[in-house]
């Protein structure tokens, strides 16, 4: 069967942009990408930019992992409008239980509940039969459905489980209630033209396949989750599961912007839609890689910095003399602008408000009047503000009256680099304030700068810390360029422990100061 062939497939008769539903699990599987977790306040600004790009259904967490993502989860439940929020249950009671708990007070709950049903899982992971696999996942969703009316069910491993088994699997749960059923490639194994025929037979072999969502949730360790998922909708699928950058674990899953774009430009293949507002695309990017502290990759497609740049001579002259030559979106369909160079020191504060929405923030008047105090001082030190300079001094007051809020005992207030030539020690003064006091410490110990730096913080905040990870990027181009500091560190009080802190500046030794002052900052939340 040809994966566009779609048409034949039993309760899949194609209608002209059928809606998509979109499910980002971006705080769920996403967050378990190393490095990315996310603290509560911060999960919440994801969950309502969720909302805002257009979403469906947010999965908020793993109520039952920790006491932590249960908070997360009642807290997106509790706040959010506008979006179903889900939770993830293994198929056990104490899960299911767990998840309602959390879940109860949201506007639209669902509970999401798995099981592995692949040989492999069976025998290796479970040592359960194919029949008591059956009994297991449809008391699961019978106790899920006590609770909630919107039960997802999720064979684990779907893509490597025997198709007459899983169709038995599917059968049994939608009788039950399961109103979607997720078919994970949950390893990533699976082909574009593999998952169209597991999803067209489902369609085709379950008798009751008519009352419930079919879904789809691909994994990218073989590259091809976004060619799955897309697959899977060509075949009937009605829902995907995916997260903003593609995050989550291993190789990462369907990244929601260029599967939301793919189905959006090339309509004429799949004839559907979605609710996302794709102009948000770019912020709510930008966003999750600032809180994940995990960088796009400058050739990323949709969301990249190179995504719709032109450096070639012939496609500089094809987009000049009609955009659609080089381009087969527009830069500002999915939440870039045109221009490069924004402001300069002269603009007003009415100039920057206005290029502020134009790069997707709806600046509150305390919120502006903070960007423009920060980017008149930028605008006084470089020769060119960039689009990528607004956004970071946008993104950084954002968040100031929020990391305002944690406890924070340290405050970068100076430093001094005395550095002496021939064999002579260099010198690092700092000065920090102590809740509101000026503490000082001068250092020689150390192979330059940053681990001077490094060294003298970790001395005057008095934390057996370690410096796992060091990252320093331009935010915009030329040599006067803002750098922005990622830094993970370790409590080995708390070994395995990641801490991450980030800061901008055009001076490197002060960002990478205060991105570890932000990482401590993190370490009693």
């Amino acid at each position: 069967m040809n994966i566009m062939n779609c048409s034949c497939n039993k309760g899949s008769e194609q209608k002209s942009n059928r809606q998509i539903i979109i499910f980002d699990t971006t705080l769920r599987d996403g967050e378990q990408s190393p490095g990315a977790s996310m603290n509560l306040p911060e999960k919440l600004e994801v969950a309502q930019a969720l909302v805002d790009l257009g979403v469906d259904i947010i999965e908020a967490g793993f109520p039952i992992a920790s006491p932590g993502d249960h908070e997360s989860v009642q807290k997106v439940a509790q706040l959010v409008q506008g979006a179903t929020v889900c939770g993830l249950a293994r198929c056990v009671p104490a899960d299911i239980d767990c998840a309602w708990d959390a879940l109860r007070f949201a506007e639209s709950p669902r509970i999401h509940i798995f099981l592995a049903t692949s040989a492999i899982h069976r025998q290796h992971k479970l040592r359960m039969t194919q029949d008591e696999i059956i009994a297991k996942a449809v008391e699961g969703v019978k106790r899920g459905k006590q609770y909630c009316s919107n039960i997802e069910f999720s064979p684990e491993d779907a893509s490597r489980t025997e198709i007459d088994f899983l169709c038995r699997v599917v059968e049994a749960v939608i009788n039950v209630g399961a109103t979607t059923i997720n078919i994970p490639d949950t390893v990533g194994y699976t082909t574009p033209q593999e998952m169209f025929d597991r999803i067209a037979a489902l369609m085709n072999r379950v008798p009751n396949i008519d009352q419930a969502i079919l879904s789809v949730h691909c994994h990218n360790d073989l590259g091809m989750a976004v060619a799955n998922a897309l697959a899977g909708v060509a075949a009937g699928a009605g829902q995907i599961e995916c997260t903003i950058n593609g995050l989550g674990e291993r190789a990462g899953n369907t990244a929601l912007e260029e599967v939301v774009m793919a189905m959006r430009t090339r309509n004429d293949i799949y004839n559907v839609d979605t609710k996302i507002n794709s102009q948000k695309l770019v912020p709510t990017s930008r966003l999750v890689s600032q809180i994940t502290g995990l960088k796009v990759p400058r050739n990323k497609a949709i969301v990249g910095q190179n995504a719709f740049a032109h450096e070639s001579g012939i496609h500089q002259d094809g987009v000049l003399k009609e955009r659609t030559t080089y381009e087969i979106m527009s830069p500002e369909s999915v939440g870039f602008t045109k221009s490069d160079l924004v402001l300069g020191k002269h603009s007003g504060r009415a100039a920057l408000a206005d290029r502020a929405k134009q790069l997707g923030y709806d600046l509150t008047t305390e919120q502006l009047v903070a960007v423009f105090t920060e980017f008149k001082k930028l605008a006084d030190i470089k020769k060119e503000v960039f689009d990528e300079d607004i956004h970071s001094i946008i993104e950084q007051q954002i968040h100031a009256k929020k990391n305002a809020l944690i406890n924070s005992q340290w405050k970068y207030q100076s430093y001094k680099l005395i550095s002496s030539g021939g064999a002579e020690k260099s010198t690092f003064q700092l000065k920090l304030l102590r809740n509101g006091q000026v503490e000082s410490l001068e250092w020689t110990d150390g192979c330059g700068p940053i681990d001077m730096a490094f060294s003298v913080v970790q001395k005057m905040v008095g934390l057996p810390i370690k410096l796992k990870e060091f990252k320093v990027e331009a935010v915009s181009t030329g040599q006067d360029a803002q750098g922005e500091v990622v830094v993970l560190i370790e409590d080995q009080r708390k070994p395995g422990s990641s801490f991450r802190g980030r800061s901008v500046s055009i001076d490197i030794i002060e960002a990478t100061i205060i991105a570890i002052l932000s990482a401590i900052d993190r370490i009693d939340l």
